[in-house]
């Protein structure tokens, strides 16, 4: 632990860098304690531990056998490919596409995060993000009084979320149909904010509360039958 010049313990955290964010994350996606990774990738519980607390530098060994225990590549945990669009991996040439029923779907969409709002706009068709959480069944976000999303309640719109996993070449989506509609009562909105309050990412002063009820709801879910072929895009050297 640091100390000051003044010779008290410092109780600033370290810094885990963007490589330790990743390994936790990841981690934390596959439901795996640091004791269980360190034992995949056969390394000390302790180093997963400083990895994820600390920027520190880290050999190619050390790297790749986390990358194998957490299903995943060098690359991604270092954040290659994460500034351009997902789904550039070659496609699994067999897989199944499955259909979702809805308390699946619901699953899907549980834990909330971001989603899109497809709506009609007087400039056309357009698709927005949005943090969202669910509740009751309906598809809870927070704009401004002025945008496209407020403008577009009382009106059918449709809100859809996906995820990919190019490693593995899986990937789900569901589709919400719905009404939305502005929630003005003050003690709901009070009770939103203390319980499914989503955060909204862009900042500003987001305080219209928008409410989806849903009319349908769809998803569908690409398994594979085969081991994945991935394409990282890069030739390898010789």
């Amino acid at each position: 632990m640091k100390t000051t010049n003044e010779g008290r313990a410092s109780t600033r955290p370290a810094d885990p860098g963007d490589l330790g964010r990743r390994i936790a994350h990841r981690r934390t996606q596959l439901g795996l304690t640091r004791a269980q990774t360190a034992e995949r990738g056969g390394l000390d519980a302790g180093f997963v531990a400083y990895l994820e607390t600390h920027a520190v530098p880290v050999g190619v060994d050390p790297l790749t056998r986390l990358a194998d225990a957490l299903d995943t590549t060098v690359g991604c945990l270092l954040g290659g490919g994460h500034d351009v669009p997902s789904g550039r991996a070659r496609a699994n040439a067999r897989v199944l596409l499955e259909e979702l029923d809805p308390a699946t779907c619901w699953a899907k969409l549980a834990p909330g995060g971001v989603g899109r709002v497809l709506l009609t706009t007087p400039h056309g068709l357009v698709a927005l993000p949005v943090n969202y959480r669910v509740l009751d069944a309906t598809i809870l976000y927070r704009t401004t009084a002025d945008s496209d999303l407020a403008e577009a309640t009382g009106h059918e719109v449709a809100f859809e979320v996906d995820q990919l996993d190019e490693v593995f070449a899986t990937g789900w989506s569901v589709l919400v149909n719905g009404t939305a509609a502005i929630v003005s009562d003050e003690d709901v909105v009070h009770w939103f904010e203390q319980h499914a309050d989503p955060h909204p990412w862009a900042g500003g002063d987001r305080d219209t509360w928008v409410r989806i009820r849903p009319t349908g709801i769809t998803g569908r879910i690409i398994r594979p039958e085969g081991p994945p072929i991935v394409d990282s895009g890069y030739a390898e050297a010789e």
